[in-house]
Order: structure tokens, then C-alpha cells, then sequence
């Protein structure tokens, strides 16, 4: 059998990498059931669709369901740490995925995959961060007519993209996975929550209990982080910019204040924010001797990486798997975790399979929608449709066992009139 286009570390990785995906499927049922229904309905027959996300074993789920669809899938990794190198042997050998990604890759090789998969003369495009949209835009704009629109699926990404369209640059209709009630509550503040806890305890084994954790953004994710901190009695210290948020905070009992007075309090940092320089020298240079400096906010900007790189006098590598060790002049050390890069990923495994299969499930649905109705929408950036997010959340429930109640066609009538 003709294996498809492929640039992995090693395919004979690849029966270890199905061991893994069928173990994320187990706690996939909603995406299953998509997938089963594409197999029968084919929504994504002849498309070529060109990804750019974490090469896991979740998003190998995401990507089964794509194939069982009809779809050609050419796959890049959203981040050079986050790839897991069997999940991607398995994609290759036994799914047909074309896959360009390995862990550890340089920023070169990141930047080269992604246009290698771009060459593919993709129909559909689903990012993670906007880097996919980014790059075809700026470097392959001969491509762009051939391009029907694409799906987002992170904040940062979103972003990105709202700012593309305001300014008139965004040449295709790009949906906002990210935006969902779902997605939200899902994905941004239950698993990033947990996989971010998960990745600086691998990293590190710290003790969280008594320790002071400051979570820097208060968005979905920093609800999230800052629950599951404060849930194995850390205490938490909350910074943000945005005055409402930063109320809610307050609201719900965390100590809010800015970065600038957190720096000589707090004993683990993590930044979710999804801006870049949150952390910059003059509060690295206030921190206490061993801070943890942790990001799970996309990109490697949050932490003003350069500026500690310039302060240390010694830098030790790998003092434990996925923490590097910056010494200042003074003898204070600091521990970065996962290069400044989302530690969920870099030090664990990412979200739970649970909460991908929400996310998933919605990112598949909204997928085979947009191949549908693509030409009944213009360039620039759509809401899900809320049919597809209430049919996920009803297909969830379904799988926990969970009946809920359903209104009446009184009650119906009461909440369509004026009338009392």
C-alpha cells in the first residue's frame, strides 16, 4: 500500500500510536457517532482539507472522523513540543493522514511543514492559532481562490483573525470554533485547567497546597486554572487587564492585583492571556528564588523569553524533563517550563479525551457545514451555527446518561408572545 505524503520520525512507532488513539476513543463517544454518521453521509467527499494542529491522540480522532467523510487530510503540528511521534506514525500507516510533524522540530521545520501541507491546494483549512490562515495568506496567496474557508478553534486564534478581517485582509469565511458555549465551557476552562495543573506537576512534582499561584488572565482559561489551582489549596493571585473580568475575580473570592506587585509574591506563574510580554524583565526581576514560570496561552510570547535569557549568568538545561533552569547574578533561580510554550502540551498530554470529544465533535459538525453552505457566506469571521453546538451538547448528555426536561408547546407559545 502507497503510503501518503509523509515527513514523521518513525513509522515503526505506528501499532504504539493506534494503541493510544483507540485509548482516546474510548472517552469519545459524541465524536464516534459523528464519525459514523460521515461514513454513511460522505459530507466531505473529494475536499482536501489542510490541518494545522496538536498531533495527538485526540485530534487523530478529529481527523479519523475527516477521513470517514471522504476527505483528503494533510496534517502539521500546531506547536514544534506538542507532537506525539506515534500518533503521528499511526496517522500515516493506518489512517492515510498526511502528516509533516515531529516532536521537538525547529522553528525552520515548523514554519517549512506548514507550507508543505499548503501545497496540497487545500479546499477547507482548520487552524489552531491562526498560524495555517497566516501563513497562506502572506506566503501562498496564489492558493486563496482555491480556498472554500477554514475553521479556528483557539482564543488566540480568533483573535488573530477578527484583527485580519477589521483590517480588510481576510480572504476567506473562517468560523469560529473557539466561540461555542461548548467549546468554552469544554475546552477552555476544564481542560485547560486540568492538562495545564497536570503539566507543571510532571515538570516539576511540586507540592500545590500552600503555594502561591498566579494566573495571569482571567478568560475562560484562567477560570479554569484558577479553580483547579485553588481546589489542591494553592493560593491564588489573579491579574488582568480587563476591568470585568478582573470584578469577577474579585467576586469569586481571588486576591486580584497587578503583575507588578504578583511578581514578589507568587511561587508558580502561569500566563493565559494570549498577548505577548505579560511577564517581562522588571517582574522576573522581582520573583522569588525558585518561581516557576509555566504558559498556557498559545504562543511563546507571554513570557519575555529574551530578556530572561539576558539576565541569567547560568543556564541548566533540562534539570528535570521539560524545566530548564535560568541562575541570576544574584543566585536567584528561576524555572521555565516547556521553553515558554503551552506546558499542557510540552510537559503533558494536552486536554483529557473527554473534553476533546466535545470540541471535536463540534469542530467536525461545523466542518462538514461549511463545505455545504460555503458559498452563502462571505470573507471574514462566522459564529457556529447554534444548532450545531445544542446537537453536540444533546449527544453528550446522551452518552453520560443524562435526561433533561423539554418544553411544552405552552410553554413554547408563552416565550414566542408578549402577551402574559
Amino acid at each position: 500500500m502507497k503510503l501518503p505524503s509523509h515527513e514523521v520520525a518513525d513509522l515503526g512507532l505506528a501499532q504504539a500510536g493506534v494503541r493510544r488513539v483507540d485509548w482516546a476513543e474510548r472517552s469519545m463517544p459524541v465524536l464516534r457517532s459523528v464519525r459514523e454518521r460521515f461514513a454513511e453521509e460522505r459530507p466531505l467527499e473529494g475536499l482536501r482539507v489542510a490541518v494545522c494542529m496538536h498531533v495527538t491522540a485526540e485530534t487523530a480522532n478529529l481527523l479519523r472522523a475527516m477521513r470517514a467523510g471522504g476527505a483528503e487530510v494533510w496534517l502539521a503540528a500546531s506547536n514544534p513540543l506538542s507532537t506525539q511521534d506515534d500518533t503521528a506514525a499511526a496517522l500515516v500507516s493506518e489512517y492515510g493522514v498526511s502528516v509533516h510533524a515531529w516532536a521537538g522540530m525547529d522553528t525552520a521545520a515548523y514554519d517549512r511543514n506548514l507550507v508543505t501541507i499548503l501545497e496540497s491546494r487545500p479546499h477547507l483549512l482548520l487552524d489552531d492559532g491562526c498560524d495555517l490562515v497566516n501563513t497562506v495568506h502572506l506566503l501562498r496567496p496564489d492558493l486563496l481562490d482555491g480556498v472554500l474557508g477554514g475553521c479556528e478553534q483557539t482564543t488566540t486564534g480568533v483573535i488573530r483573525l477578527r484583527r485580519m478581517s477589521a483590517e480588510g485582509e481576510l480572504r476567506m469565511p473562517m468560523v469560529a470554533v473557539n466561540d461555542t458555549a461548548t467549546k468554552r465551557m469544554f475546552d477552555n476552562r476544564y481542560g485547560t485547567g486540568q492538562s495545564t495543573i497536570d503539566g507543571i506537576l510532571r515538570a516539576t512534582n511540586a507540592l500545590m497546597a500552600g503555594r502561591t499561584f498566579v494566573v495571569a488572565g482571567f478568560g475562560y482559561c484562567g477560570r479554569g486554572l484558577a479553580e483547579r489551582a485553588r481546589g489542591m489549596g494553592a493560593r491564588v493571585v489573579v491579574t488582568e487587564v480587563d476591568p470585568v473580568k478582573a470584578l469577577d475575580a474579585v467576586m469569586q473570592g481571588y486576591t486580584v492585583t497587578t503583575m507588578d506587585e504578583a511578581a514578589s509574591m507568587g511561587d508558580v506563574f502561569v500566563t493565559v492571556t494570549g498577548n505577548r510580554d505579560v511577564i517581562t524583565a522588571g517582574h522576573l526581576a522581582r520573583m522569588r528564588d525558585g518561581a516557576v514560570l509555566a504558559n498556557s496561552g498559545h504562543f511563546d510570547l507571554e513570557i519575555e523569553l529574551d530578556a530572561l535569557a539576558r539576565m541569567a549568568v547560568e543556564v541548566n538545561p533540562g534539570v528535570r524533563e521539560q524545566a530548564d533552569e535560568y541562575v541570576l547574578a544574584d543566585g536567584r533561580r528561576l524555572l521555565l517550563l516547556s521553553e515558554g510554550r503551552l506546558v499542557n502540551l510540552g510537559a503533558a498530554e494536552g486536554h483529557p479525551a473527554a473534553v476533546m470529544d466535545l470540541s471535536f465533535a463540534v469542530h467536525a459538525l461545523t466542518t462538514a457545514w461549511l463545505a455545504a453552505h460555503h458559498a452563502e457566506l462571505e470573507p471574514g469571521v462566522v459564529e457556529v451555527p447554534d444548532a450545531t453546538d445544542t446537537e453536540v451538547a444533546r449527544l453528550e448528555l446522551a452518552a453520560l446518561g443524562v435526561g433533561i426536561d423539554s418544553l411544552s408547546p405552552e410553554q413554547e407559545d408563552y416565550l414566542r408572545s408578549w402577551h402574559v
